[in-house]
């Protein structure tokens, strides 16, 4: 009885162990990707001019190591670059800037980018979701409920757009 009952705690403790082993291989291999774009990306534009893409892919790197400047300079890049080039997909760019400006807390300047990402793709939902978000940052409710109510329009299925609204909606009419 005692035998069979260890048995089962060390099972239990390989299949907990099997699955942490599982998960930290899994970030070190997405960190390593992550880290090999970013050195590539990097010799290769400072050797040389780069496309919308790569400065955009480069940008997105930045920001998510949180080295807010430089990514700020390399989505400006990749502005400057789509335009040169006549690429209309320029939302995203927009939308990387105002997250960062979010992320800094400075909201003025994150729904500025958000609605020149809507300028560029109006019906782009993450970029509605991001700029209520920001409004509701700025305390200013109406404008948040109607960027999420316009994400749904566009997603009635999106879940962020979805829970934020109705939780508005409570505050609105109360």
């Amino acid at each position: 009885m005692d035998n069979s009952l260890a048995v089962v705690y060390l099972s239990i403790l390989v299949f907990i162990l099997t699955i942490a082993a599982v998960s930290v291989f899994r970030q070190i291999f997405k960190t390593r990707k992550i880290e090999g774009s970013f050195a590539k990306l990097r010799k290769k534009l400072e050797k040389e001019k780069g496309t919308t893409q790569e400065y955009y892919e480069l940008g997105s790197i930045y920001s998510e190591k949180k080295l807010y400047s430089q990514a700020i300079a390399l989505f400006q890049k990749a502005l400057k670059a789509a335009e040169e080039e006549g690429e209309e997909d320029i939302a995203p760019i927009y939308n990387g800037l105002g997250y960062i400006y979010f992320t800094q807390e400075q909201y003025d300047l994150a729904i500025r980018q958000y609605k020149e990402a809507l300028k560029s793709k109006p019906d782009y939902v993450t970029g509605l979701n991001n700029l209520g978000h920001a409004y509701e940052k700025k305390k200013l409710t109406t404008q948040a409920l109607q960027s999420y109510e316009e994400a749904l329009k566009f997603d009635p299925n999106n879940s962020i757009a979805k829970r934020r609204a109705e939780s508005l909606r409570r505050l609105v009419s109360a």
